[in-house]
């Protein structure tokens, strides 16, 4: 059971022997401060009207109950809090109960099924760091959730369709002299991110062209820019199912889907199912016929579909172009109509940036028009801040965005790089070296990202990502393989640590441990509640902190005392293992050597 929970039931029923009229009242019950001696306290201000008497002496009656009929040792009274200690045994208990636990922190089934929907690449360009922050969240928000009792099904919705897959296909056509990633030794979606780039640069200098000789104002050059309306008849010819334009379609996105796959392998990350936006725009168009049938969408003069949200304090919102090709909104309504019909969720969470709060908030409103209030409510925008690089950091492909697998292999450089200055990999084996080089690159971006508040936008400075010391990924990693070192030396030594005396004296710096510990399951409720995995990010490398402390001031293998070692490689193989799940529910390896 956890400790707030049984200290909670046992002050409620001295409470209610001592105050009948408190029944009801919510006890504030929390870990004591540093600066003060005790373990929980309890605030005792809400008591006093059922009190009837001062907080001092309010406190000291619950105490002197508590200490007669419970395990609180003593206590102590600082104003209206009271300072409660637990006997030193019910702690050795509390370990020994979290060891013999194999699903500690682990959540029951709770009957309920959630989606969560992240990454959404576009297939006209490589993925970028942009997209690594949303992979990560996304994947390590499903793990969380998992962990906290819900069946989660991982999403990606791959954009798959749409005026800018027809500007990469074109430009290819025009540009690309039949170039292939095989011909080229670029990755598929490199390439094709090439050509969304080189499309921009003609059209570019087409409206420049238009404005400079036929004098039209740049939006009127944007719209009959040559190379654009192209584009734009591609894209009816692909809505129409053109051979050849569907064709090179499937062509060119088959080369973009084998490289995000090599991206996503070495993030580590998977997906349950995959939709494409080609089989639910269609579904969306249904949805939009319904709604006009209905009243609640209108047709402009130019064919075009929008729906009027000014009573709702939004805008009118288009659903259909004149030319009936479908916007994001469409096939939006037709992807959350499909999934909720297919799976039965109770939830549905996309991840997407803080840049797409208002499409979110005018996709729920308008599910909800069309009928769909019973679902439509459920669904959760996971909204988060951008990434930021310190200027001249990384370098930028096209000097646009900083692409992904760049990133990744600059972090994995860095990370040998910078354990081989530190001598961490002195004498290891060039395979082990290689590995533990890129566990660590990768730990240190995804810890550095999700360590951050997902509503924050935040700074990524690769070089601070990778330090060994502070609040960092490989300093997490490292205490881990320091703990595995001492367990590894202690087995080959025949030091037993499976038996612990529980009567052992333990120190005030483990007791600090093992509440540390205890309070290991309602971290993942919290990160589950919020959606947050910076509270474990933050919570493991707080108890990362606090063993480092520990292993520093108190010896473990030379510990004399038999009984005594054993409780302290016990509590240390425990303080490993919440490390190790805590970052796995990350997404992050550790390694037992380093």
């Amino acid at each position: 059971m956890n400790i707030e929970t049984y200290l909670t039931q046992h002050i409620q029923a001295v409470v209610g022997r001592l105050y009948p009229q408190a029944a009801g009242v919510p006890l504030q019950i929390q870990r004591t401060r540093r600066e003060f001696e005790g373990d929980y306290t309890l605030v005792v201000f809400p008591l006093l009207k059922a009190s009837r008497k001062s907080p001092e002496a309010t406190a000291t009656e619950i105490g002197d109950a508590l200490v007669a009929d419970s395990e609180i040792a003593s206590y102590n009274v600082v104003k209206g809090f009271l300072n409660l200690s637990l006997r030193r045994d019910f702690w050795n208990e509390k370990l020994a109960e979290i060891a013999a636990d194999e699903r500690y922190g682990f959540g029951e089934p709770t009957g309920r099924t959630i989606m969560v929907e992240f990454s959404s690449p576009n297939t006209n360009k490589p993925l970028h760091l942009g997209h690594i922050r949303n992979n990560l969240l996304g994947y390590s928000v499903s793990e969380i959730l998992k962990a906290n009792g819900n069946t989660v099904i991982k999403a990606n919705l791959v954009n798959d369709r749409g005026i800018h897959i027809c500007k990469s296909m074109l430009a290819w056509l025009k540009y690309g002299n039949g170039e292939t990633p095989a011909s080229s030794g670029m990755k598929g979606d490199h390439l094709v991110g090439k050509y969304y780039v080189e499309f921009d640069k003609h059209y570019k200098a087409e409206v420049k062209q238009l404005v400079e000789e036929q004098h039209m104002s740049e939006e009127e050059a944007k719209h009959k820019a040559p190379i654009m309306q192209e584009a734009q008849e591609m894209l009816r010819r692909w809505e129409a199912r053109d051979p050849e334009v569907y064709g090179l379609w499937q062509k060119m996105n088959g080369w973009v889907y084998e490289g995000f796959d090599a991206t996503y392998a070495a993030l580590g990350i998977s997906f349950d199912k995959v939709y494409y936006e080609s089989q639910t725009y269609l579904l969306g168009k249904e949805l939009v016929e319904e709604g006009l049938k209905k009243g609640v969408f209108y047709r402009r003069p130019d064919n075009s579909v929008w729906i009027d949200l000014r009573n709702d304090g939004l805008d009118e919102k288009l659903l259909l172009r004149g030319d009936g090709t479908s916007v994001y909104m469409t096939q939006d309504l037709g992807t959350a109509f499909r999934r909720f019909e297919d799976n039965k969720l109770d939830a549905m969470i996309y991840v997407v940036g803080n840049e797409q709060n208002y499409h979110f908030q005018v996709l729920k409103l308008v599910l909800k028009k069309l009928g769909y209030a019973d679902w439509s409510d459920h669904i959760f925008h996971l909204s988060y801040g951008m990434v930021e690089l310190p200027e001249g950091k990384m370098k930028s492909r096209e000097g646009t965005v900083v692409d992904a697998d760049d990133l990744i292999e600059d972090m994995v450089t860095t990370a040998r790089d910078m354990s081989r200055e530190l001598g961490k990999l002195d004498g290891v084996p060039a395979e082990e070296a290689d590995a533990v080089s890129r566990m660590v690159g990768l730990g240190a971006l995804k810890y550095f990202i999700l360590k951050v508040d997902p509503k924050k936008t935040m700074l990524f400075d690769p070089r601070e990502s990778i330090d060994f010391n502070g609040n960092t990924g490989p300093f997490i990693q490292y205490t881990h393989a320091r703990i595995c070192s001492v367990l590894r030396k202690a087995d080959e030594a025949g030091i037993d640590h499976a038996t612990v005396d529980p009567n052992v004296e333990l120190l005030p710096e483990e007791i600090e441990l093992i509440k540390s510990l205890n309070e290991f399951p309602a971290i993942i409720r919290q990160a589950g509640d919020t959606y947050s995995p910076s509270v474990i990010a933050n919570y493991v490398y707080d108890l990362a902190k606090t063993y480092n402390g520990y292993y520093h001031d108190h010896s473990i293998l030379r510990e004399e005392n038999a009984a005594v070692r054993s409780l302290r490689l016990r509590l240390s193989r425990e303080v490993a293992r919440i490390i190790r799940r805590g970052m796995q529910l990350l997404g992050i390896d550790v390694p037992e050597r380093m």
